[in-house]
């Protein structure tokens, strides 16, 4: 009988074995595979196995293998563990940066999210070259350099050391003038880029031209023949010439009276020009903004004249100035209507707006909130980096609910009842401060509609504008 419990309990203590191992079996083949992407790039730039993949400065995963792909590319695959960015969005990039300026390998991989809305990338996935950024280092920079050439920088690095050696006061007032120099360049560039189309024409054309000219060669060597007869003629009437000639000394004698006393005139001048150098130093941008000004203006000016005289009537500016007495008498002279002696239309409008005024500014802070109210008309939440949300308000109106007394409209209607609506003469006693309700959230601050997170709201323009900072929205 002992011999037979002995073996009992080592059947059991097997099959507990094997109970557990199976378990153990099940759990780690049940467990779902991690996810992976990988990301074909230039270049590792010194990425190494088990860098980070970060995501807005946020560890996210690890680089779990680096391979070479058969065009001399970087295949790494990246293992996401934190499974709220799972999966990654078509759109997504990947940058290698630098945690660092020190230290070697200190590369990680930078995510930038593509579009919430774009399709999935499925685990195991790819990330084209389209959408990755290698780092280039200062050696691949040097490289480019052969020997010959790297001397040649460094004796350009000690010249230029030896010539601004002591003079680096005059070197920073000669860059000042570097940058107008370099933005006047930039726009000439810019002027040749955006009519790339009408230079590549004339340069078509200037080919089109030398080609025709060399096709008409005899009718060149026709025309230096008739230069060099023109030039014979001009040789045959030295005479004339010479006469010229003689009468050169006293025109330059009197030119040179007119070019002392214009001297005297550009010294008169010089007080002008200094005074004028600030004015043409703002003068520049201004003249930069005025060229597409002037551009888009041309057809309202090629169309002046029709504004100004049309044929027809009431249709042009020599009309509108004709009307002007009408128009005149109208809004500032007083005017017999509807029996009484009205005031002048622009003297009532002026002093309904100066009686407005005061209200109008104490209106202007909330337009920010006005707009916010409109714009929730035209849609039905709003998104954060969470997602889509939505905001609801309690509702409260003049009605009340009664017990129901019909049975079929009780079991019709469950708990609720019927909805009533108030009598009149109580709804201004119960929905007003003088009853039972009381919101007490009528004097808000402007930007109080919005929860604060940075602390920029609610806003009080001034430390006696008439409203509470203290009524904000209602809940955590």
């Amino acid at each position: 009988m002992g011999g037979q419990a002995h073996l009992g309990r080592r059947i059991v203590a097997v099959v507990a074995v094997i109970a557990a191992i199976a378990a153990v079996a099940f759990v780690l083949l049940s467990r779902s595979a991690p996810y992976t992407v990988t990301a074909r790039f230039e270049n590792a730039s010194q990425i190494v196995k088990g860098n980070l993949v970060q995501v807005a400065g946020s560890p996210i995963g690890t680089v779990e293998s680096i391979k070479l792909s058969e065009d001399g590319q970087a295949i790494l695959k990246l293992k996401i563990t934190e499974d709220k960015y799972t999966p990654l969005r078509q759109g997504t990039r990947a940058i290698v940066r630098q945690a660092s300026l020190s230290g070697i390998a200190n590369r990680y991989i930078d995510l930038q999210l593509g579009d919430a809305k774009g399709e999935d990338i499925g685990s195991g996935g790819r990330i084209d070259a389209e959408s990755t950024v290698s780092q280039v280092d200062l050696d691949q920079v040097f490289n480019t350099f052969d020997p010959v050439a790297r001397t040649a920088v460094q004796r350009d690095f000690a010249g230029f050391a030896e010539m601004y050696a002591g003079r680096s006061k005059e070197a920073n007032e000669a860059f000042k003038y570097l940058n107008p120099a370099l933005a006047s360049s930039s726009q000439l560039f810019q002027e040749i880029n955006r009519d790339s189309a009408d230079f590549e024409r004339f340069i078509v054309q200037t080919a089109g031209l030398v080609n025709t000219l060399a096709s008409r060669d005899d009718d060149l060597a026709g025309l230096i023949d008739n230069l060099a007869t023109t030039a014979s003629a001009l040789a045959a009437q030295r005479g004339g010439l010479s006469e010229s000639i003689q009468r050169l000394p006293g025109f330059m004698r009197k030119t040179n009276t007119t070019f002392v006393n214009l001297r005297a005139a550009l010294d008169d001048l010089d007080p002008l020009v200094r005074e004028s150098r600030p004015a043409v130093r703002r003068l520049r941008p201004f003249l930069a903004e005025l060229r597409p000004f002037a551009r888009d203006a041309v057809p309202t000016l090629r169309d002046l004249s029709k504004a100004i005289r049309t044929p027809g009537a009431d249709n042009d500016l020599i009309e509108v100035l004709q009307a002007q007495p009408a128009v005149d008498r109208a809004a500032n002279r007083p005017v017999q209507a509807n029996g009484e002696q009205r005031e002048a239309t622009f003297k009532a409008m002026a002093r309904s707006l100066k009686d407005a005024s005061p209200q109008i500014g104490f209106f202007r802070p909330y337009t920010p909130d006005l707009m916010g109210w409109f714009d929730d008309f035209s849609t039905s939440g709003a998104y954060d980096a969470i997602g889509a949300f939505s905001r609801a308000g309690l509702e409260l109106n003049a009605f009340t609910f009664t017990p129901v007394t019909d049975p079929v409209t009780s079991q019709l209607n469950g708990l609720l009842g019927n909805a009533l609506p108030i009598p009149e003469p109580l709804r201004q006693t119960i929905l007003t401060n003088q009853g039972a309700l009381s919101a007490g959230r009528n004097n808000r601050c402007p930007g109080s509609a919005e929860r604060s997170i940075d602390g920029s709201n609610p806003y009080k323009p001034s430390p006696d504008f008439n409203c509470d900072e203290k009524q904000v929205p209602i809940g955590p």
